[in-house]
């Protein structure tokens, strides 16, 4: 009897659960890490809670810590309560890594490449296109070349702005028209995300953005619903049932995306069989078209002619219990380790089969 029970646990994956990390997401970050190390099947899997933390190092920390509020609470106590996991030592701990990582430097082709060159495989998409979901304007390049329907948008780097405000402004007036919506260009969680509805409201929206990074986009405001729409698979990817997102205001917050009793989500979204099997379809082709790989959200938005735009994909989607990935699966009949599973067995799939960094 202890003999099959040994060996039923020498033949479970040792994932390590990667969550905090450096960016504005950090906090969510932690709340997808922690649900993921709860929700995921003991039965096949090994979990390794990693805290990354604020100068990107690793450390494997007990729940105790896993517990605390925040990441500053975890951080303070990290040298004394938890283990620290050198870079070329990781290959040793883990088989496999479940990220949980959100934004900069997790979500956007950094820790894949680290990944990559320890020979560690990981969840979600590869390196270019974690790269290239995590820029907005080069995303949208791509889609629009693709044929697929995007904002109009405008990017303003920084020397530009600092050199020339006023041409600048003028062509945000010109080309896009208010109101309009100023954002970072590889920011997430809606942060510093700003409806703009005159041209006197640019120049604190575009200075504010311009602390989150070095290129800021100024897009046309949709108007219509806001639809999300996840995406399942590798070669033969395949949508869940969309969602509808209705914001508290304007522009949807990080509250409305992340907490309970925040904004509302409905699944399915409240709109004709015909228009949501076209959502499902939008998001499929993002999907390839991005060539991203295991599973990844789509945000689009369902103008008031029909016609369906895509704001961005995320690459890493919140797995918080509340997120609305998780509403989707369900929809699906898969429970939230259902769904968790599936993600780690896609990413042991195609990490097998790759030549070269995925």
């Amino acid at each position: 009897m202890n003999e099959n029970v040994d060996e039923k646990i020498a033949q479970r994956h040792r994932v390590g659960i990667i969550m905090g990390g450096l960016s504005s997401e950090k906090e969510v970050s932690l709340e997808s890490g922690r649900n993921i190390f709860s929700k995921i099947d003991r039965r096949k899997y090994d979990p390794v809670p990693i805290f990354m933390d604020s100068r990107a190092a690793f450390w494997e920390i007990p729940i105790k810590l896993l517990m605390r509020n925040s990441t500053r609470d975890i951080e303070e106590d990290l040298a004394e309560e938890a283990k620290p996991i050198p870079y070329e030592t990781l290959k040793a701990r883990v088989d496999v890594v479940c990220l949980g990582l959100h934004g900069k430097y997790g979500e956007d082709g950094c820790m894949q490449g680290l990944l990559e060159l320890l020979g560690i495989p990981y969840t979600g998409s590869g390196v270019l296109s974690s790269a290239i979901g995590m820029d907005k304007y080069v995303c949208r390049r791509i889609l629009d070349i693709s044929g697929i329907d995007v904002p109009q948008t405008i990017p303003i780097p920084r020397r530009r702005w600092e050199k020339d405000k006023p041409s600048v402004e003028q062509e945000i007036a010109r080309e896009i028209g208010f109101p309009c919506v100023v954002k970072p260009c590889r920011e997430g969680c809606s942060t510093a995300v700003k409806k703009v509805v005159a041209a006197e409201g640019i120049p604190d929206a575009v200075d504010n953005a311009f602390l989150w990074d070095n290129m800021v986009l100024v897009e046309e405001f949709l108007d219509g619903m806001e639809i999300t729409c996840g995406v399942l698979g590798v070669d033969a990817p395949e949508a869940l049932i969309p969602s509808e997102t209705i914001p508290t205001d304007d522009v949807l917050s990080l509250q409305d995306k992340f907490l309970y009793g925040q904004g509302e989500n409905k699944t399915p979204a409240r709109l004709p069989p015909e228009q949501i099997e076209k959502i499902r379809e939008r998001a499929v082709a993002t999907f390839r078209a991005l060539n991203l790989k295991g599973y990844s959200r789509i945000d689009m938005f369902v103008r008031a002619d029909g016609r369906i735009a895509v704001l961005e994909p995320n690459t890493l989607p919140g797995m918080t219990p509340s997120t609305v990935l998780f509403h989707q699966a369900a929809a699906s009949g898969m429970t939230q380790t259902d769904l968790i599973d599936r993600i780690i067995q896609f990413a042991l799939e195609v990490h097998a089969a790759k030549r070269g960094p995925l």
